[in-house]
């Protein structure tokens, strides 16, 4: 494997602020010295076992690689700002769960499964935050928005895909699907999916 085009790799990601995909890493190479997607591929999986014993880790998320602080040491690097994170409502993260779990939904749907109206300021939130879009609206009277997830979603919660989801039967055991007010709902959800 070519080191330049580790190193080079490897300083795209760090410089980038976001996930790059391998044709975006390919496209900052004059035609004549574009490496393959094979090598990319491998310099990325030399730069993954580089990562091993470090601070860091080469995580792929929906939109593409990232170089990020390894989870496990995520405590230890928020103390570096004195500004908290975001903290998410119970009812934020049940509306995103409920949509994340039944795409297409409408906020009925999510009214439905949680038993109380959702408010206008968490789907904004969620929109404004990119972790949903209106993908079309539902063929019934008053015809309401249909709501999916999106790939800054994904990459957010350290996704691939929504296959990385963990299944419903998982979350009933650690006792997250009451808290999310999903158990009545698991069968119909899995096979919706399905």
């Amino acid at each position: 494997m070519n080191q330049d085009l580790k190193a080079i790799v490897e300083a795209l990601l760090l410089a980038a602020d976001r996930a790059l995909s391998l044709d975006e890493i390919r496209a900052v190479f004059d035609a004549g010295e574009r490496p393959e997607r094979e090598a990319v591929e491998e310099a990325l999986a030399g730069l993954a076992e580089d990562c091993g014993p470090r601070g860091v880790e080469l995580k792929e998320v929906a939109s593409g690689y990232r170089l990020q602080v390894k989870q496990e040491l995520a405590e230890w690097v928020s103390r570096l700002w004195e500004e908290k994170p975001p903290r998410h409502t119970r009812a934020l993260l049940e509306t995103l769960a409920l949509i994340a779990y039944r795409q297409p939904a409408t906020r009925g749907d999510v009214e439905e499964v949680r038993g109380v109206a959702v408010s206008t300021g968490i789907i904004r939130t969620l929109l404004d935050r990119e972790w949903i879009r209106v993908a079309g609206h539902r063929e019934t009277p008053g015809r309401p928005e249909l709501f999916v997830t999106t790939r800054q979603f994904l990459d957010y919660f350290n996704l691939k895909s929504l296959a990385e989801l963990p299944p419903l039967d998982e979350i009933s055991e650690e006792n997250g699907a009451e808290a999310l007010g999903i158990e009545r709902q698991a069968e119909t959800i899995q096979a919706d999916n399905a």
